[in-house]
């Protein structure tokens, strides 16, 4: 991964832990609405993709072993994991483009009730994302996958006339010619692996998106909610599809591209298509972008226009992310694809203790305040969620006590500890398995791996019945954690729910 210039190690900050009364007087545990539904608390864990799915999408035993071990933390919602809307093969992420996908998804829901004891409300994130090709090895591509045309013979005159004459030509040639022969698409291709974008629309299926987008990210939301989750986060954030529509990089000239008011045009649409899809009692928000930290990007001027347009369009809800871009990924090795969180949007997205004077925590929310303050002047009330380097509660609660976010979320403290909110608010903070932010996790993520905490996966592998990942090397969730004995001040909360 990407690291800041001449970057230093920053120690995990020290915290002060509350009382139970202390925390049930905080803001970070009170209620919040989010349109028409209602969080017991303002704790969130946000969507992971852990890889656990089989490679047709489905809910494994894996997967509710994932969510189930979140959800015995009780925190106020879970985000389901980035789920492809579209039948089409995608690897071991889960699916819900077609009605097979339900009875486990269904299951997936009254696993997470159950381990809640039916006080997590769970969103599922809903997903589109365009084709991506592994790097090729460089003879592969120039004999197989290059289409050759008029411009390369051109550039070879007198050398090669035939197809091919001229893929032997380019084979043959040094590097920094090879370069002046083909595009910088091309090279890209070779370089990087192929890849689309929504600016493609020489492609049919790259023209046609905006008319069939939103129709089938409606069908996932009807699905979504006949297996019984309580919203869904539509993913406009990051390197995918909908996130590139709205990218100050889109250019498309249909309407669709361009200026802001166009390049929100499809976000809105597919919003209205899913919320008509839903019931009254079913949230419809979306995760996108405060800043894509990329050049020529959209940054918080764009990204604050666009949440006040959504809060206008009537979104239950906002949760802001940053960077993640394909545009500055690493290039990865040949048979690999490139992975949108090697570059410096990525580290933005997921910073770490190596970092900057600014360090890693709390880092996106100077970019949410705006955002939420924008929403505010303009008489709506829509909630925001902020992620990023969150470590501790007097973190959270100052950040929601300054109005700069409605919701505290933390992906990587909730891995390290899922049990760490219910820790919070039994007044046994001093036991929370703290978050070391040197992205063990997303290491494993990009590898395409399990994903692990190296803070747990290794302890008591001798526990009987214990499932492993696929390695046999490291536990696929974290130790169970009892709630018997609370300490001092603390509630009566009885056992914890049993291990499954």
């Amino acid at each position: 991964m990407w690291l800041p210039p001449n970057n230093v190690r920053h120690p995990i900050p020290d915290v002060r832990w509350p009382t139970a009364e202390e925390a049930a007087a905080a803001r970070w545990f009170s209620p919040v609405a989010l349109g028409p539904i209602v969080l017991e608390e303002r704790t969130w864990v946000p969507a992971m993709v852990p890889w656990r799915a089989t490679e047709e999408g489905f809910v494994t035993e894996e997967v509710l072993g994932w969510y189930e071990r979140f959800a015995r933390g009780r925190p106020g919602a879970i985000v389901v994991e980035a789920t492809g809307v579209r039948d089409i093969p995608s690897g071991p992420l889960l699916r819900i483009g077609h009605d097979r996908f339900l009875p486990g998804l269904t299951q997936l829901v009254e696993t997470v009730r159950r381990a809640s004891g039916g006080h997590s409300r769970l969103l599922i994130q809903l997903i589109d994302f365009l084709a991506i090709k592994r790097r090729p090895e460089k003879e592969k591509y120039l004999r197989r996958f290059l289409a050759v045309t008029d411009r390369h013979r051109a550039a070879l005159a007198g050398v090669a006339k035939t197809d091919d004459e001229v893929r032997e030509r380019l084979l043959a040639l040094p590097e920094a010619e090879l370069e002046a022969v083909l595009t910088p698409r091309e090279l890209e291709s070779l370089r990087f692996g192929f890849r689309e974008r929504v600016t493609d629309i020489e492609r049919p299926n790259i023209r046609e998106l905006p008319r069939v987008l939103p129709d089938i990210f409606a069908a996932a939301t009807a699905r979504a909610e006949k297996a019984g989750f309580d919203g869904v986060e539509l993913h406009y954030a990051h390197a995918y599809t909908m996130a590139s529509f709205l990218s100050a990089l889109n250019d498309r000239p249909d309407g669709y591209g361009g200026p802001r008011e166009h390049r929100v045009r499809l976000p809105l649409e597919v919003y209205r298509a899913a919320r008509a899809a839903a019931g009254r009692k079913f949230a419809v928000g979306c995760r996108f972008l405060s800043d894509e930290v990329i050049p020529g990007g959209s940054h918080v001027e764009d990204a604050t226009w666009f949440g006040v347009e959504f809060a206008k369009a009537g979104m239950d809800f906002l949760s802001l992310s940053r960077g993640g871009k394909f545009e500055d990924a690493k290039q990865p090795q040949v048979g690999w694809a490139a992975y949108p969180y090697t570059g410096e949007s990525g580290y933005e997205c997921m910073p770490t203790v190596y970092s900057d004077p600014r360090g890693p925590f709390g880092r996106n929310v100077p970019f949410a305040a705006p955002i939420r303050r924008a929403i505010r002047d303009a008489g709506l009330k829509t909630p925001v969620v902020v992620s990023g380097g969150i470590y501790g509660f007097e973190q959270a609660e100052g950040i929601l006590a300054r109005g700069e976010a409605d919701v505290v979320a933390a992906a990587r403290q909730s891995l390290a500890d899922p049990d760490w909110f219910r820790k919070v608010r039994l007044g046994r903070g001093a036991e929370v398995r703290r978050c070391v932010f040197t992205n063990y996790c997303e290491g494993l993520d990009e590898k395409h791996k399990q994903v692990t905490c190296k803070l747990w996966d290794r302890a008591g592998l001798d526990e009987p019945g214990l499932k492993r990942t696929t390695d046999g090397k490291r536990r696929l969730v974290a130790p169970p954690w009892e709630a018997a004995a609370p300490a001092a001040g603390g509630l009566a909360d009885g056992t914890d729910l049993p291990t499954t």
